[in-house]
């Protein structure tokens, strides 16, 4: 038999050479798997504060509801405190006005206006009238185991018509037990120039031997209650006093006088 001619066995398409345009044989590596990029937004301050998340605003509010409720409960709390305070307060002051009362025998103590002088005063004369007047006040104490102690800033005047003449305070003092003092207070002219009407109704009160006045007295004083004191309490004392003129040897007349004690 003759021989034929056998044809190549075909190869693999891997297995065939690459090209390039240039006529060389080479392999090119892969081109690499790119990274994940990152991104750095920028945003103004101002912004970022004025516009909170929602859920920010949301639990802002809860807070700020929470603090008010505080706030209002101290409040209340404190409240409460001081009308207790005031109440224990109120309750301790009327034991001790009863304790006065009733295991002591307190008595309240009487006063009467004895002596009143003018100085200053010409009711024939058309200049204004500057009077300047002392009063001499009669202090009776009668209870047997409580002292007196009148203390300072006392405030005297003596008023005509609704008119304050002159005005001053009351010396301090002790008044003790079972006790009658006698108290001259001089009183500075007030500033107010009488004139007019007022003048001409002091000439006809004294052509009538019958000038109407009043005294007023506020003075706290302090009880001393054996060895111990009371605290702070005030006198105010009205008297309406009727003289026989209006000058430095006037006599009282007649006079009706009222006092209370005010336990501040």
């Amino acid at each position: 038999m003759a021989n034929q001619p056998t044809n190549p066995p075909p190869q693999s398409p891997s297995a065939a050479p690459q090209t390039t345009g240039s006529g060389d044989s080479k392999l090119l590596p892969p081109d690499p798997v790119p990274r994940p990029a990152t991104y750095i937004v920028q945003l103004p301050r101002e912004q970022i504060l004025r516009h909170p998340p929602p859920e920010n605003a949301k639990r802002m509010a809860a807070l700020t509801r929470r603090e008010d409720r505080r706030r209002r409960s101290c409040c209340r709390r404190c409240c409460c405190l001081v009308l207790c305070l005031i109440a224990v307060l109120v309750v301790l002051a009327a034991v001790s006005a009863v304790s006065l009362y009733l295991v002591f025998d307190f008595k309240s103590p009487k006063y009467a206006v004895t002596a009143v002088s003018v100085r200053g005063v010409n009711l024939t004369s058309p200049a204004p009238i500057s009077p300047r007047i002392a009063v001499s006040i009669r202090a009776e104490n009668s209870n047997s185991k409580v002292g007196i102690y009148c203390l300072r800033d006392s405030a005297a005047g003596v008023y005509y018509g609704g008119v304050e003449l002159s005005n001053g305070a009351l010396p301090q003092f002790y008044q003790p037990r079972k006790n009658v003092t006698v108290v001259r207070a001089p009183l500075a002219w007030s500033g107010v120039e009488l004139r007019g009407a007022v003048v001409t109704a002091l000439r006809n009160a004294q052509r009538r031997r019958t000038v109407p006045l009043v005294v007023r007295v506020e003075a706290p004083v302090r009880f001393k209650v054996g060895s111990a004191n009371t605290w702070e309490m005030m006198i105010e004392l009205k008297c309406d006093v009727v003289l026989d003129s209006f000058t430095l040897r006037a006599e009282v007349l007649s006079q009706k006088c009222d006092h209370s004690v005010r336990l501040y």
